[in-house]
């Protein structure tokens, strides 16, 4: 079957047709993929603005529908998935509107997804093992994809909005166990660069400069909530203490670039040191065999080794899988998936939104 695809919870319209074959070991094949970001509109803002977020969005949805259709070779679509929440409502509805009206036109069902469950599915698409019982870097078959053989699972899902540790047992069975107080992870490094002057978006930019740092540890922030017995987070304090430390200085300290550099390297190890210590603590006292990331932040390369690193330092046995990068930012494939496996447990129910799609709507606060 073919899945078209539709994401505009955000500032990226993105628009995706994915092959799936097979049933008990399912392959994806990628027959389109397209992300239309809008990074330059919103840079002047130091953030996305919602309502210039729905006018692109409403420009570039029928462009890119028209690109990928003509890029899958106009193959016969058999589902329609569009993301329905969380996310920003003005752009939700852009997306939830064009994909009720393109299933009516099309007279195919249409399947509502939920943003945090597709960046958990965006694990399912060439998957990487990064660790496995003393073994490290095996690249998987694709005929080896059903992750759920190493369940329960934790997932970190790591992003602008959210940073939430989310324990899941099997296809559609998710319990919340920790999550973000106030600032997610994605809208702390957003806040520090902008104190900085780094611009927009942020994360990006401060691994950039933590990257090009070579000089001692010379500042120490907080790692906010770190010990303490829950699972949440919070990363307002951090940022605070970003912009303390920066009215501190001189403005010749400020604007210089070893200044900039040592703050953006503290603040990235920072947000590393709370999120694999509250990751590595939920899989342990869970007993689960799996760890999985996903999520924009989740591209962040220094996250990523040192997870790897502090797990292949550790005697419990946990698989750990992450995205290819280009799939941890928002992107389609990653919904059109989701939606294949909501297909396989409620084809029945899938059917009866073809009439009129009632229940598809958009929902800037949906939980997972």
């Amino acid at each position: 079957m073919n899945i078209l695809a539709i994401e505009t919870s955000c500032d990226d319209t993105c628009v995706a047709i994915v092959e799936i074959r097979g049933k008990k070991n399912p392959k994806f094949n990628i027959l389109a993929n397209i992300v239309s970001s809008q990074v330059k509109i919103h840079t002047k803002w130091g953030g996305v603005y919602p309502t210039l977020a729905k006018r692109e969005h409403q420009k570039n949805l029928p462009l890119v529908l028209k690109r990928v259709l003509k890029k899958a070779g106009n193959q016969k679509i058999n589902l329609i998935a569009v993301t329905v929440g969380p996310g920003l409502e003005p752009c939700l509805w852009v997306g939830v509107n064009f994909a009720k009206d393109l299933a009516q036109n099309w007279d195919l069902p249409i399947i509502p997804i939920n943003h945090i469950e597709a960046h958990i599915y965006a694990n399912w698409l060439n998957p990487q093992l990064e660790r496995a019982v003393g073994q490290a870097d095996i690249t998987l078959r694709k005929a080896e994809t059903p992750v759920l053989g190493w369940r329960p699972t934790i997932c970190l899902i790591v992003s602008g909005g959210h940073t939430q540790l989310i324990l899941m047992k099997n296809h559609g069975d998710y319990k919340i166990l920790g999550e973000t107080r106030d600032d997610a992870a994605g809208e702390c490094f957003d806040k520090v660069a902008r104190i900085l002057g780094l611009g927009y978006p942020g994360g990006p930019a401060i691994a950039a400069q933590a990257k090009a740092y070579r000089g001692p540890a010379s500042v120490t922030l907080p790692r906010p909530m770190i010990y303490q017995k829950n699972y949440d987070f919070s990363f307002s304090g951090l940022k605070t203490a970003v912009l303390y430390h920066f009215r501190s200085q001189k403005p010749e300290i400020r604007k210089s670039k070893g200044y900039i550099r040592k703050m953006a390297a503290e603040t990235q190890q920072a947000v590393i040191d709370v999120l694999i210590h509250k990751t590595l603590k939920v899989a342990k006292n869970y007993k689960v065999k799996t760890i999985i990331l996903g999520g924009g932040v989740v591209a962040n390369e220094e996250l990523r080794k040192q997870f790897k690193q502090k797990l292949d330092a550790t005697h419990h046995p946990f698989n750990f899988l992450v995205p290819p990068k280009n799939l941890c930012t928002d992107n389609a494939v990653m919904v059109a998936v989701t939606a294949y496996y909501h297909w396989l447990r409620e084809k029945t129910k899938i059917q009866r939104l073809a009439a009129g799609h009632p229940e598809v709507r958009a929902n800037a606060n949906l939980r997972l």
